[in-house]
């Protein structure tokens, strides 16, 4: 029950829809502008770095306050389950931010989502490599789908390392059940950008690129 609720509250702090929110202050539905998605890359070329920036944040910080939420709901509960706890709501923040009822399920792509659940649940040094890997794709390729899809990629491999290297301090099957929830948050992201795959291996992605601030 309790992971199911965990799952819930990420849902529910995923609802929050920077990007769109954003949009609409500006007079703007960001869904009907540029390639349709509500996350940050398309704020950041429809509306600028502002926009971006503020999107991302929010994005990210959502997923952050939805695992403090679960731990200090059930971490004195269950202390050795609280990373396990954690990875469900991030889980759950995700597929806010991807299918948020309210907006007919057509939401982002749940990169900014997962990068707050990788601040929460792994160690800084972790961390700073996923940050350094996304920066040298994308500075390399100018390609955000490709800088975030090697991000989730190595999001995963450090999942398994540092639980494998007993980081996590939670029993087996716990564990196993963390392996799984980052191996389903890469094939959700894959399965989100599987139109940018397309273009991609047709080399017609489009580029990083700003808008004008409005």
């Amino acid at each position: 029950m309790e992971r199911v609720l965990c799952l819930l509250i990420g849902y529910i702090f995923g609802l929050f829809q920077t990007g769109y929110i954003y949009g609409k202050f500006k007079h703007i539905d960001i869904r009907n502008q540029g390639s349709g998605n509500a996350g940050t890359t398309n704020a950041l070329r429809v509306l600028g770095w502002q926009a971006g920036l503020i999107t991302f944040l929010g994005d990210a910080f959502k997923c952050i306050f939805a695992v403090i939420a679960v731990r200090l709901i059930f971490g004195g509960m269950h202390p050795e389950l609280a990373p396990l706890y954690a990875m469900y709501a991030g889980m759950g923040a995700v597929f806010g931010h991807n299918y948020p009822f309210y907006m007919k399920f057509k939401g982002g792509k749940g990169i900014a989502t997962t990068a707050g659940l990788l601040a929460s649940t792994l160690p800084l040094p972790m961390v700073l490599v996923c940050l350094a890997a996304f920066l040298i794709v994308v500075g390399l390729t100018r390609y955000v789908s490709v800088g975030s899809l090697v991000v989730v990629t190595i999001y995963l491999i450090e999942i398994v390392f540092y639980g494998q290297q007993g980081g996590f301090g939670v029993p087996e099957g716990a564990l196993w059940e963390m392996y799984a929830i980052a191996a389903l948050l890469l094939a959700s992201a894959f399965f989100k950008h599987r139109a940018n795959i397309k273009r991609l291996l047709s080399g017609t992605e489009n580029k990083l690129s700003v808008g004008k601030k409005k």
